[in-house]
């Protein structure tokens, strides 16, 4: 049975301008560090391994790996975002703060079950902080065969696949 989510693992540019960003703006605390020198093969390597804690126990890990290729975009919310839960007081204050500091910041949007704000990392992945509504648990929850039925008219529905 799974218990939860530990950690989400993404790359980074740069670990700390990464740091910068989410300890001392988002408020997240750099939790633990692995300096990776030999992979679990045997090869050389020098990768740095970040862990930044949430209140739930929960990990937002960073790769930087200057030795591997990766191509960093700004990411489009569909392709990636990450969402983190705040209470509504924060939800404003970061939105204020994100405007202050000349951040990209989008929002709020009201998704009917959640408020959202919307900030771009120093490696381009979209972090969306939310906040719930008072209808957010019943929104959520026992509406398995609804979604499911969704789905599946989903898959019927949509435009086939261009070769």
């Amino acid at each position: 049975m799974i218990k939860g989510l530990h950690h989400n693992a993404y790359r980074c540019r740069d670990s700390e301008e990464t740091r910068r960003f989410y300890e001392d703006f988002l408020g997240l605390k750099l939790a633990h560090a692995l300096r990776i020198r030999e992979s679990m093969t045997g090869r050389r390597t020098d990768v740095l391994h970040t862990f930044y804690e949430m209140d739930d126990g929960s990990y937002l890990a960073f790769f930087e790996a200057p030795d591997r290729p990766f191509e960093f975009k700004d990411q489009h919310d569909y392709d990636l975002h990450i969402a983190l839960e705040v209470d509504s007081g924060t939800l404003e204050r970061m939105f204020e703060q994100g405007k202050r500091e000349g951040r990209e910041v989008r929002g709020i949007s009201d998704h009917r079950f959640i408020r959202s704000i919307y900030f771009r990392d120093p490696n381009g992945y979209v972090i969306e902080l939310t906040a719930k509504l008072p209808n957010h648990d019943s929104a959520m929850k026992g509406h398995g065969a609804e979604a499911a039925a969704m789905l599946k008219t989903w898959q019927k529905d949509k435009l086939p696949e261009t070769v």
